[in-house]
């Protein structure tokens, strides 16, 4: 897989494909596009987080494998040939939604460009995705299921992002 710097990554797709930029650099494109597999394939959380929804899109993201995490709720994904993580982009992202995203994420995922199959489409474009650092971190399990996240730990985690940006409105707002 390539990885490209942020400012050169924008897709220019084929001719039955949209344009999307998942860069903000060079006046091209203003807007991100994130593949997303975890948490944020909740409404609610990204409603949290950006203060709306933004114009989502099902996608798959190949040779990827979502694990579950030993102690989290949420997942990590990794590169496994012949794997896939369904889920969803997240379309027209402000470098400031990108920004809190980027945050939301921690030290412990690589933010990395990827490509992605939209599934309502038939199209593939370029979108950032957050991918875990250490890929022979000895806490990845099995398989990470979403309908099982929704039902018995969505309630709490929402109420955790919910806390989440309450400290980082409190910090920003105490800076001089």
């Amino acid at each position: 897989m390539e990885v490209y710097e942020e400012e050169a990554a924008i897709v220019m797709a084929s001719s039955n494909s949209i344009t999307v930029g998942v860069g903000g650099g060079g006046g091209v494109s203003n807007t991100h596009t994130v593949f997303v597999y975890g948490s944020l394939l909740a409404d609610d959380v990204v409603q949290i987080l950006l203060n709306r929804v933004p114009q989502t899109s099902p996608a798959i993201l190949n040779n990827y494998h979502r694990f579950s995490i030993k102690g989290r709720v949420y997942p990590a994904i990794l590169p496994v040939e012949n794997k896939k993580v369904t889920g969803r982009v997240l379309i027209g992202l402000s470098g400031t939604e990108l920004d809190i995203l980027d945050m939301y994420e921690d030290d412990e995922y690589d933010k990395r460009v990827v490509n992605v199959s939209l599934l309502d489409a038939s199209e593939v474009l370029q979108a950032y995705t957050y991918v875990w650092g250490n890929s022979t971190d000895p806490d990845l399990y099995g398989d990470w299921d979403f309908e099982e996240f929704k039902e018995s730990k969505l309630k709490d985690y929402v109420e955790m992002t919910k806390s989440y940006v309450q400290e980082l409105e409190d910090t920003t707002t105490s800076l001089p």
